[in-house]
């Protein structure tokens, strides 16, 4: 069975229409499920500018469906992968939204310091949005909620959520090794780790400082030791010393 947005039979009028060149301005004729197209004037191949991706930008089988992903695409499917991941996480902690709360606060600080640091987002935002997720199970079997049970539990459980929604096996590989020790660095660690376990300090910083506020000169000391990357630093200084 085809799908019914890329059968002809169910397409409107509209469905072929032109889009003017953008590195030369001639007319190219589009099909509405066509990706991409060549100018037949310069030879530039640009994507569909009307193409709504939909379901092809994180469907596995997209490729098979549609044909080669452009790169507007791959970028597009990355970008909707982290919004998945952000709702299969709310889903998986149901009604425990304290610790919802903290997976999205932990994805916010990431997002901002992943950009500074120019890090991969898809990346970062998927481990720093499952970072916890075994804490459920690990209090299941054990009792506790200590960090080691979660990064031994998390990570299997984070790899079906994202395998359920097509994500890449390296992306996958990533994110489960980051949630397989987020709380212990390694000695050498890759930038994308040190964005999310940067980010869950200034969450977890957050969380104590609302119940119990540290004065300044301790957050200072904080700041400026346990950080892994520059921009958590700055993110840290002005979260807690510039308000």
């Amino acid at each position: 069975m085809k799908c019914p947005g890329q059968d002809s039979r169910y397409w409107k009028p509209g469905a072929i229409f032109t889009a003017k060149c953008p590195e030369c301005g001639h007319n190219v004729e589009f099909f509405k499920d066509d990706t991409t197209r060549k100018c037949d004037k310069c030879g530039h191949k640009f994507a569909n500018p009307k193409m709504d991706f939909g379901c092809a930008a994180y469907c596995q089988f997209a490729e098979e469906c549609i044909g080669t992903l452009p790169p507007e695409l791959l970028a597009q499917k990355e970008d909707l992968l982290k919004d998945r991941i952000a709702i299969e996480m709310k889903r998986y902690f149901k009604r425990d939204f304290r610790r919802i709360g903290h997976a999205t606060r932990v994805a916010r600080h990431a997002e901002r310091i992943g950009k500074n640091e120019r890090g991969n987002l898809a990346v970062i935002l998927g481990a720093a949005y499952l970072h916890d997720i075994g804490i459920p199970e690990a209090e299941k079997k054990y009792n506790s909620t200590a960090a080691k049970y979660q990064e031994q539990e998390g990570p299997p459980i984070a790899r079906s959520i994202m395998e359920s929604l097509g994500a890449n096996d390296k992306l996958i590989e990533e994110v489960c090794d980051i949630i397989g020790h987020h709380h212990h660095p390694r000695p050498e660690e890759m930038l994308n780790y040190k964005v999310v376990y940067d980010a869950d300090l200034i969450t977890n910083l957050e969380e104590k400082h609302k119940e119990k506020p540290i004065d300044n000169d301790r957050l200072t000391r904080i700041i400026e030791t346990s950080f892994l990357t520059e921009s958590g630093r700055e993110e840290a200084r002005k979260t807690f010393l510039n308000k």
